[in-house]
């Protein structure tokens, strides 16, 4: 270990990164910073020949950033898992989805494990990024990279510390936000503290990995399960003609013991709809019903029939049937001005008016087309005229999109986001959450 320990603190251990997508890339930057030579390994060829180009291919980073240290020679990129053989250091941050029956899908982290296993040597360390429940590292990773009389702690050192990554943030990035670590034995702690040090303002150590992977998941429970009471507030207010956007900011003035939470047409990205029901799942396996989560992701996972629902009753309101309407949906990402769309509700919310016969457009100014799940779609112009449907729905609200242009030009139109509030003119053309 104090070979190790010298390495870090003299930048030459070489760190190799494996995933290097929205959580690997900063974390690559940020250690070629610190001066390590880092290397990057993907199975996307995609990604790999764009790292190595000093490319950026995430929207928080620009190319600017990224290719002096890739000029330097300082990151390297690869889809060779060889090159784990020459790392002193490697950090796992691999894909961590669900499966079609909201079970946890753990191939990835298999794969990284075993091909980290294979390649092993002593005075190694080894830390776990990616999101998972309770107890993944001791029985996944630790199993594999201990075996050939390898000891933990002092052969190879083992520790779990999940990204915060939060897209679009612009005041807390890799470097200002808190990381929390937990290491498989002191030792491991230690190891994993010394490389993250380098690289991380404030460290907070927890006493072993399955706490780490704990604190994660109430993090995101945390805001999926409030997330959930607000969608259901919301649903409440409605039967009871009541504003809940006004309710949740005159609470919201309260000045201890609330904390604004805001609805909308259901969760998206790559943790809240997903990070929690790893949990739930694992407590399935320990006989334990978490019911909060369940609930909330019940109540969530219904929202984008509820907009469409909505959308129906604009539709009649105009005696319009949905089989002869064109439907913009405005805005496909999950979040405002981002351009990740991973597990957005809005194509649920696009398959389903697609299924009652709607001719149906998008427009979002951060993503210029998709292709996801079935629907392969250009964005609209943002000039585009919207008057030209007969109904727009609000699922993201981009603060490009000219939005008392649509509500001067649209016929009717449908805000999950409570985006028109500032605006003028006439509201009655507008149906909200």
């Amino acid at each position: 270990m104090h070979e190790l320990l010298q390495k870090i603190e003299a930048r030459t251990a070489r760190v190799l990164v494996i995933g290097v997508g929205y959580v690997g890339l900063p974390l690559v930057i940020e250690l070629a910073k610190a001066g390590f030579s880092v290397t990057g390994y993907d199975k996307d060829p995609v990604k790999i020949r764009m790292l190595a180009a000093g490319e950026s291919y995430i929207g928080d980073i620009a190319s600017e950033e990224l290719l002096p240290h890739v000029t330097s020679g300082k990151i390297a990129a690869t889809t060779d898992a060889a090159a784990m053989a020459e790392a002193d250091a490697i950090i796992v941050c691999v894909p961590t989805p669900l499966n079609k029956t909201k079970d946890p899908d753990m191939r990835f982290i298999a794969l990284a494990s075993e091909e980290i296993a294979e390649r092993k040597r002593r005075g190694m360390l080894i830390v776990l990024e990616s999101t998972t429940y309770p107890g993944t590292t001791r029985e996944i990773l630790i199993p594999k990279l201990t075996r050939d009389d390898f000891e933990l702690g002092r052969d190879v050192f083992v520790a779990f510390s999940p990204e915060r990554v939060d897209p679009g943030n612009k005041q807390y990035g890799t470097k200002n936000t808190p990381k929390v670590i937990g290491g498989a034995t002191p030792a491991c702690l230690k190891a994993a503290m010394a490389l993250y040090g380098t690289i991380i303002d404030t460290l907070v150590p927890v006493s072993n990995t399955d706490t780490a992977e704990m604190v994660k998941l109430l993090e995101n429970t945390f805001r999926a399960v409030n997330i959930g009471l607000v969608n259901e507030v919301a649903l409440m207010s409605r039967k009871l003609g009541i504003d809940v956007w006004e309710v949740i900011r005159a609470a919201a003035t309260k000045p201890f013991g609330f904390m604004p939470f805001f609805p909308g047409p259901g969760l998206g990205g790559h943790c809240i709809p997903i990070d929690p029901l790893y949990l739930s799942w694992r407590m399935r396996t320990l006989k334990y019903q978490a019911r909060f989560i369940e609930l909330a992701d019940s109540i969530n996972s219904a929202m984008p029939e509820h907009v469409v629902v909505l959308v129906q009753e604009a539709l009649n309101s105009v005696k319009k049937a949905p089989s002869v309407s064109k439907v913009l949906v405005s805005g496909v990402a999950y979040k405002r001005d981002v351009a990740d769309y991973r597990e957005s509700p809005a194509f649920d919310i696009i398959h389903s008016l697609q299924n009652l016969g709607a001719d149906v457009s998008y427009l979002d100014p951060m993503v210029p087309e998709v292709d996801e799940g079935g629907i392969a779609m250009r964005s609209e112009p943002l000039d585009v005229s919207f008057g030209g449907f007969d109904a727009v729905v609000i699922v993201t609200d981009h603060s490009a999109v000219d939005y008392a242009r649509m509500l001067r030009e649209a016929k009717i139109i449908v805000d999950t986001r409570d985006a028109l509030r500032v605006e003028g003119g006439d509201k009655s053309k507008v149906i909200r959450l």
